[in-house]
């Protein structure tokens, strides 16, 4: 039986064990290089992308007059900063095993972000989290619906990691969006900020992982290998169909509950942490 939705996303204290994680295997998603480090770079920016996301929101905590929209702000910024604290000790792990994203959490990245930041109305600021979380929930749903993606094989703690975060994205993916709307975010802005962020997904996403395959000494000596498996990552269950999934929120009127999750969010509220959740043992 399906546990009943929480009536504001839920901040849960969890605590996942990398430790046990042999630093040597190196390839941990199926052994195939492209990908591991696709999640690898996807976790590496999670801890600041998040923190930006919370500033946002806290930026204009003053102009939220709803009480319930209080409330999932303050829920919305718990699991926020629980997803940036547990995919920051993913991370070291991540960069003892040689992955090269430490850059994306360093103090020189985050100077810059805040001088971005300060130069930012606050509405623009708002819009581009609230972005973002499209982002997130788009690939959160893909990640939990799709038997092609759960059957992957992985490190087991790091593939709970990911469906956890998928999880609360899902439960919290409108909040950044309703804040926008509250404080008198306009669709020209909304869809203006999305179009540009957009337009930068797969150029960015292609450099990013183009610059970490660069330092890999095996994939420099496997260019053909990493040609085969960059094609599958890029054609497979993650990208297929991915830009028009992202390009919904650039209809006018679009909201994210537009997008169902309801049933998705039930069958995984359950599967990780119901009456036999195979999380609840990393809940503090």
């Amino acid at each position: 039986m399906a546990s009943v939705l929480p009536t504001y996303p839920k901040a849960r204290r969890i605590r996942f064990r990398f430790d046990q994680h042999d630093s040597n295997d190196k390839y941990f998603v199926d052994g195939d290089m492209v990908f591991s480090h696709f999640v690898a770079g996807l976790s590496g920016g999670f801890p600041p992308g998040e923190e930006s996301f919370i500033r946002s929101v806290r930026r204009v905590a003053e102009r939220v007059t709803d009480p319930v929209l209080k409330k999932r702000v303050t829920g919305f910024v718990g699991q926020e900063a629980m997803h940036g604290q547990e995919h920051r000790r993913l991370n070291e792990k991540l960069v003892e095993m040689g992955y090269p994203i430490a850059w994306y959490d360093s103090p020189t990245q985050l100077e810059r972000m805040l001088g971005i930041e300060s130069r930012l109305p606050a509405e623009v600021h708002v819009a581009m989290t609230a972005a973002a979380e499209h982002f997130t929930a788009v690939l959160a749903e893909r990640v939990l619906s799709s038997d092609e993606i759960q059957s992957i094989p992985a490190e087991p703690e790091f593939w709970q990691l990911l469906n956890w975060h998928a999880l609360e994205e899902l439960e919290h993916k409108s909040v950044a969006f309703d804040v926008f709307r509250a404080i008198g975010g306009s669709e020209r802005m909304r869809i203006g900020v999305m179009l540009a962020m957009y337009s930068l997904t797969l150029p960015l996403t292609y450099g990013s992982l183009a610059y970490a395959l660069a330092t890999d000494p095996v994939a420099r000596r496997q260019p053909v290998r990493v040609a085969r498996e960059a094609y599958q990552l890029f054609t497979g269950p993650i990208f297929r169909g991915l830009m028009g999934e992202l390009a919904k929120y650039l209809r006018p009127g679009f909201h994210p509950d537009d997008i169902d999750t309801t049933a998705l969010l039930a069958r995984w509220q359950q599967e990780l942490f119901g009456d036999e959740g195979v999380l609840n043992d990393h809940l503090k």
